[in-house]
């Protein structure tokens, strides 16, 4: 006889506005820190209300045991935008088949600031408990710096990969593939991982800057946002170093958005996403050409993605859907997340994964886990916290080994130089 199914949890949550904090991320807990931001406005969670969590082929349902969450759950939001009421956190794995877990967490409480407005979010303790204490900043620890070194994939081991990824390509396997490389280091064990939130998000601020379950980063690009059934997506793929003076800077944009080469890594990408999103929305609009988008360290070739999707339909849904597009596996999608696995000599875990957030209408906002490390929280001690770092470039026909390794060095740099 099978055992009958649990009732999901029944979460009594309720969101006030607040008077304005200045510094919200004060709040999180120093050796665990919960954050979403970008651009002023902040999500921080403290502490563990509820977690969901799967393995493997699991993941797929995470979408339907969040509605049934969201469904069983009472709530009472005062506030009304993005981020109020009841949220869970999220980071999932970027493979099906990596020793990752993927998670989604509510926290007890849930501190945002979003276009004016400040608010907390408390779930609630059981009728007759005592109410939740008010909540209380915690001060920043002292400055730390961490030790680093090479991973699996060196420099050299990673131009060798590349061409194992450009004999793919030949043979016919894939147009596309995306190859990382590693690095891999720790930081000291007391360290105030907040501190690494707050460097990435004051130095790229327009750009998600994530910390979900150790997994900490600034990734410039969205995976999907749904708001009201509206769906919005951004693609980068085509990447260049930033140049040394303005003139230089003009020219490095330029080359970009007229190399042949990047152009058509760029393509796959975009083909990939309007692909996967096609039978789930409406009204689905792509521009015919990237524009280059400018961050603090590289240029990007990039494309803005807007549809309508169904009523009902959750960025969860949606992340499934999407997850793995071509601008992080390859093209097509199944023959190169196998090249992935056969060439690359290490688990991804949550890196190039989905990460963000997902409230009880199923609206949130999912970036793609890059520009960042994992920190292995459960393996801490007072010797350290040890982290694991990466960065990819896409191949493609005319791939050149060392361009690529250093593409990757570009973009190691906002995740180094914020723990240096």
């Amino acid at each position: 006889m099978n055992a009958p199914t649990p009732s999901p949890a029944r979460l009594r949550v309720v969101t006030r506005d607040i008077a304005h904090v200045d510094d919200l991320l004060q709040y999180g807990d120093p050796a665990d820190p919960l954050v979403w931001t970008r651009g002023g406005a902040w999500l921080v969670g403290v502490g563990r209300a509820l977690t969901l969590t799967a393995h493997g082929a699991e993941v797929a349902g995470l979408a339907a045991r969040w509605r049934e969450v969201a469904a069983a759950a009472q709530v009472d939001d005062h506030v009304g935008v993005p981020g109020s009421g009841l949220v869970a956190f999220g980071a999932l794995p970027f493979d099906a088949e990596s020793a990752a877990t993927a998670v989604l967490t509510v926290p007890l409480l849930t501190i945002g600031h979003r276009d004016g407005l400040t608010w907390a979010t408390w779930v609630l303790p059981d009728a007759g408990a005592p109410d939740p204490e008010a909540p209380q900043t915690i001060g920043y620890g002292p400055h730390w710096s961490a030790a680093v070194g090479p991973g699996a994939l060196t420099p050299d081991g990673y131009q060798d990969a590349v061409r194992q990824g450009l004999a793919a390509i030949s043979a016919g396997e894939v147009s596309k593939v995306v190859l990382a490389r590693d690095l891999v280091g720790t930081v000291p064990g007391h360290a105030d991982l907040r501190r690494l939130v707050r460097s990435l998000a004051s130095a790229y601020p327009d750009t998600w800057v994530y910390a979900v379950d150790g997994l900490i980063g600034a990734s410039p690009e969205t995976l999907v946002t749904v708001s009201g059934g509206q769906v919005t997506a951004r693609v980068l793929a085509g990447t260049v170093a930033r140049g040394a003076n303005p003139d230089a800077d003009r020219d490095a944009s330029l080359a970009l958005a007229t190399s042949a080469k990047d152009l058509a890594e760029h393509g796959y990408a975009v083909r990939s996403l309007v692909d996967a999103l096609t039978p789930h929305t409406t009204a689905l609009a792509a521009a015919e050409q990237p524009f280059t988008l400018s961050l603090p360290n590289v240029w990007h070739l990039a494309t803005d993605v807007e549809a309508t999707t169904a009523a009902g339909t959750s960025a969860l849904d949606l992340v499934g859907v999407l997850h793995p597009t071509a601008a992080v596996a390859g093209t097509p999608t199944d023959a190169a997340i196998a090249a992935i696995r056969r060439i690359e000599p290490f688990d991804r875990g949550r890196y190039a994964g989905p990460v963000g957030w997902v409230d009880g209408h199923g609206d949130g906002e999912w970036a793609i886990a890059l520009r960042g490390a994992q920190f292995d929280l459960a393996g801490a001690d007072p010797d350290g916290i040890r982290f694991t770092a990466h960065a990819g470039a896409g191949i493609v026909a005319g791939s050149d080994p060392e361009a690529e390794m250093l593409e990757t060095r570009v973009k190691f740099r906002p995740i180094i130089d914020a723990l240096a």
